[in-house]
């Protein structure tokens, strides 16, 4: 009988073993073997010897990889701890769809251990930005450490003066400010701020080192800072999964899957942007055998391992866990597959840190050095002036924005499976609104990578194109696609606390952000006044002279096109619709607006930003102010024909609404035989009645206000 009990009692301390995630001790494993990593491929590059001229001392030749590696892991484990708690884990015991009294229930323990990470994790990031930073300029100045007052009036110098220096220093500050976030902040509202402004803290380092300063620039720097964003999401994710699995409980699958879905986004993002990156670095196949090559590919078969795992999740452990009808034996097994496959994730992603740490100090197989006899064109946008533009050049001449080009895929894969998600429901969605939306991002995709993008970086005319088709004719199109009410209506609410996109989606709709910036007054000054300040300010230099400021500029002229057009003739929820007069009257108000913005920039006889346009050295096309005065001409021209568009759309809206109205009241009419109209008719008819009936009852009683009360002249006579 004792035997027995024995055997009785084994599964359950292996269903407890299971319930506690990977344990501490793979933890700790998993950070020793990032150390071993970078220790490995330091002595394989050779990145970390000695150098005979400017040498940093061992300290820094060591420790600035060492700091780069607590950098990116305290930022993927604050990254994914903060991704977790907004829109994974449960925020309170019990279920429930999340709301105010979310206050006055009892945390989730995960939830609550998520959020400790965070705090770990950030605190981290703080010291690993700080180290990178001061080792960085140890590194460039070839000093060693030093207290003294040579190395710290150059560390304060290049903190101020060098791109290095500001990068690091943003870093840096953007992450104690995240820290001080997580160990205060426990709303919703509040962790999704800290959760942006972290993934931001990621653009410093994807603008220095070896991605920024190489060939292709914006190239370079786009996809660096996708593979840094899907890095943080994937590897901090698996991080948040060995911490908080043993206090999930009953939440384990539908967290899993949720993972599992964020983690297949982010493995295509880090997989395609690294084949991205590294083909702007080796441009022969022989280069795979250096030894940028040989880490990088490296990072490639351990990414594809890693997404074969993840497959595993999908297509075997979930499918296990889900099924109910299984035997507990079944379930437990898949239990102890989930958390070995996590343990074996974390440790193979934990070396591929360490690797990558190492490869940002090992020079690439490309030169990075700027050629002494560049053209103006080339040091000013970075690339060789483009040919003369013509009419197949407007359609031959490409340059990747790998953004924007991310976006659009994701955008277009969302779209696609939400309508695919209705349909197996038996709700209907319109093939109409399916090609708007489709049609609007690949003239997205043209109009920021296509030849309007090349020719707008050397030709003001163009760039114009570029600004009126990304703020009128791109938002149009998306505006028609409805995607807000798709997504509301293919995501399932969620009951167990959490919020998932459905969830802020509303949050946002009903939030007083959202009720300002769509509000009909204020879209509209925002669509028509942001065009003259951004071209009358310093902003349009940095535009044009900074990728951050370029990738700012569409994304501000595109969101303020889309909530104009919304406001007009969206069909998205909205806090607030205009009347369509007001609507009429704010459209015909921006085209005048555009037609006097456009005249004005035709007779300018002063060159907006000369030091730019004025100086590409050109040798095609006409000059450069009689160019701007042809992109004044393309603003009216651009301008006015899609408002008008809207213009007929808002009074085709308004007429069918009229319609739908008459329609709607015909049909109460014929359900209670005219009552309104009858009641109506009822009211004159008694106010009729009472005027006749007074006047029937013959002359009112003499009064002494009456005529006839009044004594007539010689009448006692």
């Amino acid at each position: 009988m004792e035997h027995v009990s024995t055997l009785a009692k084994g599964p359950r301390k292996s269903a407890e073993r299971t319930e506690s995630g990977t344990g501490p001790g793979f933890l700790a494993a998993a950070g020793v073997l990032v150390v071993l990593a970078l220790l490995a491929a330091l002595l394989f590059s050779g990145a970390a010897a000695s150098r005979s001229l400017g040498d940093p001392g061992a300290l820094t030749r060591w420790g600035l990889p060492f700091a780069k590696a607590a950098n990116n892991l305290g930022a993927a484990g604050t990254i994914g701890a903060l991704v977790f708690a907004v829109v994974i884990l449960p925020r309170t015991l019990g279920g429930g769809r999340p709301g105010r009294t979310d206050s006055a229930r009892a945390e989730h323990p995960a939830f609550t251990r998520a959020l400790a990470l965070a705090s770990a994790a950030a605190v981290l990031w703080t010291l690993g930005a700080l180290g990178v930073l001061v080792f960085t300029y140890s590194d460039a100045a070839g000093l060693p450490l030093s207290s003294g007052e040579t190395f710290t009036q150059g560390l304060g110098s290049f903190i101020t003066d060098f791109a290095a220096g500001r990068a690091w220093t943003i870093t840096t500050i953007v992450a104690a400010v995240v820290a001080t976030l997580t160990f205060g902040v426990r709303s919703s509202a509040g962790l999704g701020v800290a959760a942006v402004l972290a993934l931001l803290g990621l653009l410093p380092a994807a603008l220095v080192g070896h991605a920024a300063s190489g060939d292709d620039h914006n190239a370079a720097v786009n996809s660096i800072a996708l593979h840094l964003v899907g890095v943080c999401l994937w590897f901090g994710g698996i991080i948040v999964l060995a911490v908080v699995g043993g206090r999930l409980g009953g939440s384990t699958l539908p967290v899993l899957k949720r993972f599992s879905a964020l983690a297949g986004f982010a493995f295509a993002l880090v997989f395609l942007s690294g084949i991205v990156n590294a083909s702007l670095r080796i441009t022969e196949l022989s280069q795979l055998s250096s030894q940028w090559g040989l880490l990088v590919t490296f990072k490639a078969v351990a990414t594809l391992l890693l997404g074969g795992i993840g497959w595993m999740h999908r297509q075997w452990v979930i499918p296990q866990l889900e099924d109910r009808t299984g035997s507990g034996g079944s379930r437990l097994s898949a239990r102890r597959v989930l958390w070995q496959l996590v343990t074996v994730e974390l440790l193979i992603m934990a070396a591929v840190s360490g690797v990558a740490a190492a490869l940002g100090r090992t020079a690439p197989p490309r030169g990075e050095e700027l050629e002494p006899n560049a053209s103006p064109a080339r040091i000013l946008t970075g690339y060789d002036l483009p040919p003369a533009p013509t009419v197949a050049r407007w359609f031959t001449e490409w340059r990747p924005d790998w953004l924007w080009i991310a976006v659009v895929l994701t955008l277009a894969t969302a779209y696609v499976l939400g309508m695919a998600k209705l349909r197996r429901r038996g709700d209907r969605w319109s093939a109409l609104r399916l090609a708007c939306w489709l049609t609007g991002l690949l003239l997205l995709t043209y109009f920021t990578s296509g030849a309007p993008a090349v020719y707008g970086m050397v030709l003001f005319s163009a760039h114009m194109v570029d600004h009126m088709a990304l703020t009128m004719v791109v938002p149009l199109f998306l505006v028609l696609g409805s995607p807000v009410t798709l997504a509301l209506k293919a995501l399932t609410p969620r009951g167990d606390g959490s919020r998932g996109i459905r969830e802020w989606i509303l949050v946002l709709i009903h939030s007083r952000f959202s009720q300002l910036i769509t509000h009909p007054l204020f879209a509209a000054a925002n669509f028509a006044g942001s065009i003259v300040i951004f071209y009358y300010s310093p902003l349009f230099g940095f535009a044009l002279r900074e990728h951050v400021g370029h990738e700012l500029m569409i994304t501000h002229f595109l969101i303020t096109g889309y909530i104009f057009v919304l406001t007009m003739v969206g069909t998205d929820p909205l806090p607030r619709r205009a009347p369509f007069p007001l609507r009429l009257l704010l459209l015909f108000a921006t085209m005048a607006f555009h037609a006097f913005f456009g005249v004005a920039l035709t007779g300018s006889d002063s060159l907006l930003q000369a030091s730019w346009f004025g100086s590409m050295g050109r040798d095609w096309g006409p000059s450069a102010l009689e160019d701007q005065a042809i992109g004044g001409a393309v603003t009216w021209g651009i301008g006015e024909v899609p408002t008008l568009l809207l213009a007929i759309g808002v009074a085709i809206m308004w007429s069918r609404t009229d319609a739908r109205d008459t329609r709607r009241k015909d049909r109460a009419a014929d359900r209670n035989n005219d009552a309104d109209l009858a009641a109506y008719n009822s009211m004159f008819a008694d106010l009729a009645a009472r005027d006749n009936g007074g006047r029937a009852a013959g002359t009112p009683t003499p009064t002494s206000h009456s005529p006839a009360s009044r004594p007539t002249p010689g009448a006692s006579e």
